[in-house]
């Protein structure tokens, strides 16, 4: 992972970075670039999606979308979760170029090169934002970590055979 440090970026960013294949984020001001996904993660992504979008839209919970997908949590903070929940009640923040506010749910999925800034920073950042819940994904442990910001320690780990 690659990270631009000494230059101030703006959340917006996110939708002005380069077409190349790597996932562009901002976080407190900083530019942290990674490579594209692999197979496993996409893979994972997708088996996810399916489970959880077809909860959401059965029951018309709201809205669920897969990366590549904006997410602007303030003005110096803007990301591009794996997974993305928004429910009907707050669906006013979901516009044209994608969700400009905190999510109900974000869905992150462990790949080596991100492991230790989806489990860090990241997570941090999301609960800052006001992130209810925060799932991990871990492909290689097939562990789906659920995670409440509105428990400052509490952590309920489901391990299921979905990845």
């Amino acid at each position: 992972m690659a990270v631009q440090r000494g230059v101030r970026y703006e959340a917006d960013y996110i939708w002005d970075s380069p077409d190349d294949g790597n996932r562009y984020e901002v976080i407190d001001g900083e530019l942290y670039v990674t490579p594209p996904p692999v197979w496993e993660h996409q893979f994972s992504s997708g088996k996810l999606f399916l489970h959880i979008g077809q909860h959401v839209y059965h029951h018309r919970l709201g809205r669920v979308v897969t990366a590549p997908v904006g997410v602007k949590l303030d003005e110096g903070s803007g990301v591009q979760p794996d997974l993305v929940y928004v429910s009907n009640e707050r669906v006013n923040i979901v516009t044209e170029r994608g969700v400009e506010g905190a999510p109900d749910l974000v869905v992150e999925i462990l790949s080596p090169s991100t492991r230790n800034y989806d489990l860090g920073l990241k997570m941090e950042r999301y609960a800052r934002a006001g992130v209810p819940h925060y799932w991990v994904a871990d492909p290689r442990r097939r562990a789906l970590d659920a995670r409440s910001a509105m428990a400052s320690h509490g952590r309920v780990a489901l391990r299921r055979a979905i990845l």
